[in-house]
């Protein structure tokens, strides 16, 4: 589908009839809250809800596969439409937690979306990426590689991470000398795990850690950190929109792509297929890139963005040097034993 053909089938959504909004006609859309909620409201919500007269109700959560797991096996699904990380994703579908995506019923050209070729239930819209960021006012001699995050020497003071398992080890592997290339291959070993760990252990007493992806700005702002990980986003939104001093060191940058999925039980699926057709289109995804520097996953929607946006996107040819695409699958298959191992690790 090129970009006409996409605009024709955005307006075929538009042209929908707009009647009462029944409860066909409701959706609970749940992503993740704060700046970037926000911008997917004014990017996705906002004009679906204008163009076709269904009524989206707002849901905010961490991203816990628990939660909507819980939903579905006890038959009281309140959300609609999910917007979940890939090996979530991956996992609810090999769970048969979310619907398989039928990419007739949804009138894409299932080509165009990248990452969407990873599994088969959900719906790519954006392209992010987790990176390491600090406060430019306060370290004038700044980190420059993924290493310097975990050198408490030549950066003395706290370090933000979230309280998960996955970026921290890959990023540990990384930082003790193992190329992005081989961090999988490495991390898929007893011995990789070991020695993600131990590197781990060189700053353990130095980490704060956090849940919430709004928390890393704050933690930064308070000066309760010198460095955090973060959701790229953040960063852009607290220096375009509050005037903050935060800076982002792009080595290392761990991206992965967001996506929509619709969780089993969901009875308004018709209304579910309808927001995932105009949210794979190319115009709001560029929209969101207006908004917060999130690449589009439509390749068609690129020409649409704002060429003072593009140096700012994760995708942006100076950024991806020795970027870590993140591998869904092996969190898919690994990440409960890794996050009982890691649940250890801290209780130490």
């Amino acid at each position: 589908m090129n970009v006409v053909s996409a605009a024709a089938s955005l307006a075929a959504v538009a042209l929908m009839p707009v009647g009462p909004a029944f409860a066909a006609d409701q959706l609970t859309v749940t992503s993740f809250g704060g700046a970037y909620q926000a911008s997917v409201r004014k990017a996705y919500f906002e004009p679906f809800m204008k163009a076709t007269g269904v009524k989206i109700t707002e849901d905010e959560y961490n991203g816990e596969v628990a939660k909507l797991r819980a939903m579905v096996k006890s038959k009281t699904v309140t959300w609609d439409v999910v917007d979940t990380a890939l090996d979530s994703a991956m996992l609810l579908c090999a769970e048969g937690l979310v619907e398989m995506i039928d990419w007739k019923k949804l009138g894409i050209d299932r080509s165009k979306l990248t990452w969407s070729d990873k599994q088969d239930c959900g719906v790519p819209y954006v392209i992010s990426s987790f990176v390491i960021a600090y406060d430019k006012s306060k370290l004038p001699n700044p980190p420059k590689t993924i290493a310097d995050f975990f050198d408490t020497q030549k950066f003395p003071g706290k370090r933000g991470l979230k309280k998960v398992p996955d970026k921290a080890l890959e990023w540990a592997l990384i930082a003790d000398g193992v190329a992005v290339k081989d961090v999988y291959k490495v991390l898929n070993t007893p011995e990789g795990v070991d020695r993600a760990f131990k590197k781990l252990d060189t700053i353990k007493k130095d980490i704060v850690w956090y849940q919430s992806n709004a928390q890393p700005t704050q933690l930064l702002a308070d000066g309760q950190v010198v460095m955090t990980s973060t959701p790229h986003g953040r960063i852009y939104d607290a220096v375009k929109n509050s005037g903050k001093t935060f800076e982002i060191m792009w080595d290392a940058q761990h991206q992965e792509p967001g996506i929509w999925t619709i969780p089993k039980g969901s009875p308004r699926l018709d209304a579910a297929y309808k927001f995932l057709t105009f949210a794979a289109t190319p115009q709001p995804q560029a929209r969101l890139s207006a908004s917060l520097p999130y690449a589009p996953a439509n390749k068609d929607a690129m020409a649409l963005v704002d060429p003072a946006i593009l140096p700012y996107l994760p995708t942006a040819l100076d950024h991806m040097a020795n970027a870590l695409l993140r591998d869904a699958g092996f969190w898919a298959e690994k990440g409960d034993e890794l996050r009982q191992r890691f649940n250890a690790w801290l209780a130490k």
